[in-house]
């Protein structure tokens, strides 16, 4: 069997499948539609899908080779959910749905598991063990856990889990693989800094929380530059500042938001969160203002496991041409493949996808994002040559 052959056969199913999701994306837990589009055709492969927390789609395919019965179970996962962003794209394939967008890929990354699951489910006989296709909701907002939660790694227990995400930060015909942490940690916080209003002409009369905002962003800098070695890195990021009503009035409170993203699991002596919350108190103690603070994690840190990562780079070099197309790559932005990763080894995987000439240099998240359509068989090929090397070597946690 050829796979690179049959992959490059299945491509203009696989674009026109991409293109259909993109024409139609949907939000967290609102991928109806899209799950419906998933489950016909895992069924048409033959596989039984079900669904989990109401739009995510588990399907499992059993080898067929000798033993197959007793051997691992690998997880392939993509995600499905789009984001409300208005598409400023002319494609004929522009989002029809007002405000929703595929501005992050996941359509590409569905397409690509489907394809790859026609692919897989013509190689049973080189499988002795199992695969499980997860089509994963709410991405953007954590939907790995509610998966899990759920029972996506269950019925049969997975082993190992890998994940692809196409990457416009890196161009075409490359592939981003590194061991240990390579998307950060995400923490989302909220401070209310609370003080005693007054006039402007008698500000002694007051307690002036601006003041005590102001002071507590430039102090609250230390803690990635001073706090947290400089090779741990940290990224604490204020987006929001909100606060009085008139220029002759200084306001009761100030509202803050930001992000703290960080690239390592913390630890008692290196907790960005932990340290946030000690120069908040003490900001506040400093300028007698009352304060209200809220730090949520949206996700943790992914770390790849070296021996995931060592299949799919054995794998990528046979597949990409030239010693420079396999990168070491990590990124400080969020992503919720951290879920799996703490439970399996596992490896999350960036496929390069940015070809000016193509328009596919937007960054994610922009309403002009697109991905170059060529890079959609890599990441195909790449899921279903590891898959098979994953099973021919004899999946262990120490695989040399």
């Amino acid at each position: 069997m050829n796979i690179r052959r049959e992959i490059l056969d299945l491509k203009d199913e696989l674009i026109h499948i991409r293109r259909d999701l993109h024409m139609h994306p949907e939000l967290g837990f609102q991928e109806f539609r899209t799950a419906d589009l998933v489950e016909n055709y895992l069924r048409d492969l033959g596989l039984e899908p079900q669904r989990l927390a109401e739009t995510g789609v588990v399907a499992t395919m059993a080898g067929t080779a000798l033993g197959s019965s007793e051997g691992p179970v690998l997880m392939l996962r993509a995600d499905m959910d789009a984001l409300p962003i208005q598409e400023e794209n002319d494609v004929p394939y522009k989002s029809l749905n007002d405000g929703v967008m595929h501005a992050c890929a996941h359509d590409g990354h569905t397409a690509m598991l489907l394809v790859a699951a026609k692919v897989l489910a013509g190689m049973r006989d080189k499988i002795t063990g199992k695969v499980k296709f997860v089509f994963q909701p709410n991405e953007e907002i954590a939907g790995a856990e509610i998966l899990c939660d759920a029972g996506a790694m269950e019925n049969p227990k997975v082993d190992a889990a890998l994940g692809l995400h196409l990457w416009t930060p890196l161009i075409s015909g490359t592939i981003g693989a590194a061991t240990g942490g390579v998307m950060a940690s995400l923490d989302v916080f909220k401070i209310v800094i609370k003080g005693k209003g007054g006039h402007t002409g008698y500000p002694e009369a007051a307690v002036d929380p601006i003041i005590a905002a102001a002071d507590l962003i430039q102090t609250a800098q230390r803690i990635q530059t001073r706090d947290i070695p400089l090779l741990f890195p940290t990224a604490l990021i204020f987006s929001k500042i909100t606060s009085g009503s008139k220029s002759n009035i200084i306001p009761d409170e100030v509202e803050i938001e930001g992000t703290l993203r960080y690239l390592f699991e913390p630890t008692e002596e290196y907790n960005p969160s932990q340290r946030l919350a000690e120069v908040v108190k003490s900001v506040c103690a400093v300028h007698k203002c009352d304060y209200y603070l809220e730090i949520e994690t949206e996700n943790e840190v992914v770390v790849n496991a070296p021996e995931m990562v060592q299949l799919v780079r054995e794998t990528a070099s046979e597949i990409l041409e030239g010693s420079d197309a396999i990168v070491e790559h990590r990124s400080m932005a969020g992503e919720d493949f951290a879920a799996y990763a703490k439970r399996v080894p596992a490896a999350f995987i960036f496929v390069g996808t940015r070809d000016p000439d193509k328009g596919s240099d937007y960054p994610h998240h922009n309403p002009r994002f697109n991905i170059d359509e060529d890079t959609l068989p890599i990441g195909v090929e790449l899921l279903v040559r590891t898959t098979e090397r994953f099973f021919e070597k004899g999946f262990s946690s120490t695989i040399p």
